[in-house]
């Protein structure tokens, strides 16, 4: 077996390891030093590691589900990764450094991994944590009766996965020699499994406490066990979730924070108040009207993430399961004017479905400008915008509905935070003035937002993503038949074959090849409209030290100082 360092590099936008998986044989390991960020090693100064941090911050409002086989939305990721920790983890300079694992091996042909746990770890109720916890956790995630929406992307690739998806979860190629050692068995090689690993849903759950409590676990402080670096103290819904610094992580000495709040409100001018009365030290996504006069202050903030927010479009409703209507309302929109008017240049203007900094094949190169290479342009261009908008009235004539005629009002889904509800009304202008498409825009609670979406029980819906790793194909298998995060219910026989078949090749070149088909044929049956792609905007104290905001739209604080 090869030996594996843990400081390999995670897969960024410099493209310096291939994604592919199906490759035959693993991907080089690059090595250096642990950054002090990820182990805590230089980031608490004596008065912060001696007395602790009380921190409260505004992420979102009560998260839809806090279970990590659960939860598909950010606002939920970001209290998970306080709480729990995977095998290996990503750190401030996003390189895959140890978590659970002191170390891994990889064999061979690239089939089989195995995962050498620290020594005496321990739930955040004390009892022990071995690796039959991890067998547990990851069969859990493929049972179908947990069904779980990131079952598929994360497990696809293990051995027996089939089986186990169809209630067989002992077919899961996962094993336990012995309490420190975990096995997992591949089908295919996949060369950035070490990056699928540090996925918030692979993280271990205790057992003992999902036996006794079912689907209650996550609500209560009690029953809430972790193994990361904090636990939680506290759930008042609609107010807050506290969580406390957790004693029996292995590496708790390093953490520097007493408690850290996370303050429930989904009204942003209610977060930008608590935040200007000091209530909060960090807000995501301060009021919209406020940021023109939050530009260039030492409080407000913002970074790219990899993700890309669109529409989704139920393709099994009429209209929209004919594409040529799908399309007309897509090209229509003018992704320009919305990234830099309505979203104030927050977000950048979609060009495609899979945005910047995702690699290609070929190291340093990215996926977006190959896809310009190969194409001579990219899908949507705003000096070709008018041209755009005739071909949608043609198209809408085609299906039926010439300048809207007989097109049944469009009822258009989202939930009240940030930028939606203006993005919505320029929509509904739009869609009116160039179509002559009415819209009614339906507003709806975050809570019911999500699962209402899910269900495809919608017309139109506001939707996004945000990378789980550096692959087009983590943004493209969402078109996927059998993805539990398809909202769209977009079903295609010829692209699901074609992902199939990127994602098995043993051809690096061949794996983004195909990647770029599936990205041509979605783009041409107009499954979704993408609109603009993301960039994190939040405040900050300035005396708050030692956070950090990851390119997966995570800020973490267990290292966390105030000046």
């Amino acid at each position: 077996m090869k030996k594996v360092s843990l400081l390999l590099a995670a897969v960024m936008a410099s493209g310096m390891i291939l994604s592919a998986c199906g490759g035959s044989k693993t991907a080089d390991p690059s090595t250096g030093a642990t950054t002090a960020a990820a182990n805590g090693e230089t980031t608490a100064p004596a008065e912060g590691a001696a007395n602790g941090l009380d921190l409260a911050v505004r992420i979102g409002p009560d998260p839809e589900t806090i279970d990590p086989a659960l939860n598909s939305a950010v606002d939920g990721g970001n209290m998970i990764v306080q709480a729990f920790e995977t095998l290996l983890i990503v750190d401030s300079e996003n390189k895959i450094v140890p978590g659970q694992a002191e170390s891994f091996e990889v064999s061979e042909d690239g089939l089989t991994y195995t995962f050498k746990l620290r020594k005496n770890l321990k739930w955040s109720d004390g009892t022990p944590l071995t690796a039959n916890d991890f067998v547990y956790s990851w069969k859990r995630l493929a049972d179908p009766n947990t069904a779980a929406p990131y079952a598929a992307d994360m497990l696809g690739y293990v051995k027996g996965y089939e089986e186990a998806a169809k209630g067989n979860i002992d077919a899961l190629g996962v094993s336990a020699p012995d309490d420190n050692t975990f096995v997992v068995e591949l089908s295919v090689p996949c060369v950035y499994f070490s990056k699928l690993v540090t996925h918030a849903s692979m993280v271990p759950v205790e057992k003992a406490t999902i036996d006794a409590n079912g689907d209650q676990w996550t609500l209560k402080p009690e029953t809430y066990v972790s193994n990361g670096p904090l636990k939680m103290i506290e759930w008042v819904p609609g107010s807050h979730i506290t969580f406390a610094k957790n004693e029996n992580y292995w590496n708790a000495d390093k953490v520097t924070l007493n408690t850290l709040k996370f303050v429930l409100m989904e009204d942003t001018n209610a977060a930008y108040s608590a935040y200007q009365t000091g209530e909060v030290s960090m807000i995501k996504e301060p009021p919209t009207e406020e940021v023109p006069s939050l530009k260039g202050t030492e409080d407000f903030h913002v970074e790219p993430i990899m993700g890309t927010y669109y529409l989704d479009f139920q393709n099994q409703k009429e209209p929209f399961n004919n594409p040529d209507v799908r399309k007309a309302l897509s090209l229509v929109i003018d992704r320009d004017y919305v990234a830099n008017t309505v979203m104030q240049g927050t977000y950048t203007p979609a060009t495609n479905f899979v945005g910047p900094g995702v690699s290609d094949a070929e190291p340093g190169t990215f996926f977006q400008d190959v896809t310009k290479e190969r194409n001579g342009k990219n899908y949507f261009d705003p000096d070709n915008y008018e041209a755009d908008v005739a071909k949608a009235k043609e198209l809408l004539a085609k299906a039926g509905y010439p300048n809207g005629e007989g097109f049944p009002t469009i009822e258009y889904m989202i939930n009240d935070a940030g930028y939606h509800k203006p993005v919505a009304e320029y929509l509904q202008n739009c869609w009116k003035e160039k179509l002559g498409i009415n819209v009614d825009i339906k507003v709806v609670e975050w809570a019911t937002f999500t699962p209402t979406r899910r269900a495809g029980d919608y017309q139109a819906a506001r939707d996004g993503w945000v990378y789980d790793y550096d692959d087009p194909s983590n943004m493209l298998n969402l078109m996927m038949s059998t993805s539990g995060n398809n909202n769209a219910k977009y079903s295609n026989p010829e692209l699901d074959k074609l992902l199939n078949e990127a994602n098995s090749t043993a051809d690096v070149a061949e794996h983004y090849e195909k990647l770029h088909e599936a990205e041509n044929m979605i783009l041409e049956d107009a499954a979704i409209a993408p609109i603009a792609y993301y960039n994190d905007f939040w405040l900050q104290d300035p005396k708050l030290k030692g956070t950090w905001h990851s390119p997966y739209g995570y800020w973490f604080f267990q290292y966390a100082t105030m000046e």
